[in-house]
């Protein structure tokens, strides 16, 4: 898991760089590897926080 992943807390607001169009997400929960994240384009969606290093905004 990327650094700031593991600093994640349900409630922070977040982007993936590697899918812009998803738009802003909230984070749900972060437990191990998975994040689950509630994004305003697509919904909920769960990443491995190994293989996505998410940015935190701080909007």
């Amino acid at each position: 898991m990327s650094d700031n992943n593991s600093l994640l807390e349900p409630g922070m607001l977040v982007r993936n760089p590697a899918r812009p169009d998803w738009g802003l997400g909230q984070v749900q929960s972060n437990i191990g590897d998975r994040v689950t994240i509630m994004f305003e384009e697509v919904g909920k969606v769960v990443l491995d926080g190994r293989k996505v290093a998410l940015e935190l905004v701080f909007d």
